[in-house]
């Protein structure tokens, strides 16, 4: 990945694009691509801390400062059909500006996004280097990992899990592991029976977008050994994605220790 530079300074070939990113992981990978087109994010953006120290914040992601966004005037905003609303894209198109909304529910969609915004940042080679970097670490063997059962909650009262059509749950089909919830709809309410029922070999406790913790893990006793685990890997998708895939299957192979 190119070396990393305050915002302003032109990286590449990014013909001075001016980039605003409501979507944490895409605010990672703008950084990443081409740090000096990126001059906004939502207080939520905060990875990396050097980007989150040297970038504006204009709201967060179900509230972004419209108005801020609109006075820095960048070439292209960032959302996201889950993360973003409606409401917050229209306006901002309503004042004259691009917005590109992603979509992305596996992890083909999300290396299809890497080479978009690559292409609009004028980063094409470094977006590929990434998507080939994804496409080897997903191709690994999964070793032990393989057929491991999975629940995910990401929720708590209510109790809500991980289901199918979701990037996160395809994560965790690239490696290896197969999601108990799959064939339900993305964020399905469920109980601890239920759950158990469906005999998973592990919980995994992520610590977004509830942040589960270690007081957590008792709740699920009756479930499976529950683990706790960076909720980034299996929500953000970008330059962290190979990183994740391996951090998941080791934890998944652990499952079988």
């Amino acid at each position: 990945m190119p070396a990393l530079t305050l915002p302003g300074a032109r990286v590449g070939d990014n013909r001075g694009m001016r980039v605003v990113s409501l979507v944490p992981s895409l605010t990672e990978l703008v950084w990443g691509l081409a740090p000096g087109a990126l001059v906004g994010r939502t207080r939520f953006c905060d990875a990396p801390a050097e980007m989150a120290a040297a970038v504006p914040a204009f709201g967060g992601t179900k509230d972004p400062d419209v108005a801020g966004i609109v006075r820095v005037q960048p070439d292209l905003v960032l959302a996201n059909r889950e993360e973003n609303r409606a409401e917050d894209v229209a306006a901002l198109r309503e004042a004259g500006l691009e917005v590109l909304v992603t979509e992305i529910e596996t992890v083909e969609e999300a290396l299809a996004a890497i080479a978009e915004i690559g292409r609009r940042l004028g980063a094409e080679a470094a977006a590929a280097a990434l998507v080939a970097d994804v496409r080897a670490a997903a191709a690994e063997p999964p070793g032990a990992a393989e057929g491991v059962r999975v629940f995910v909650p990401i929720w708590r009262r209510p109790l809500l899990g991980l289901g199918g059509q979701t990037y996160g749950g395809d994560v965790l089909r690239v490696c290896g592991a197969v999601n108990v919830l799959a064939d339900r709809p993305r964020y399905p309410e469920v109980t601890l029976e239920e759950v158990a029922a469906l005999e998973p070999d592990i919980v995994l406790l992520p610590d977004e977008p509830y942040r589960f913790g270690e007081a957590h893990a008792a709740e699920f006793a009756g479930v499976a050994p529950a683990r706790l685990v960076d909720g980034r890997w299996l929500w953000w998708y970008g330059p962290r994605m190979a990183e994740s895939f391996r951090a998941l299957r080791q934890v998944l192979a652990e499952a079988r220790a």
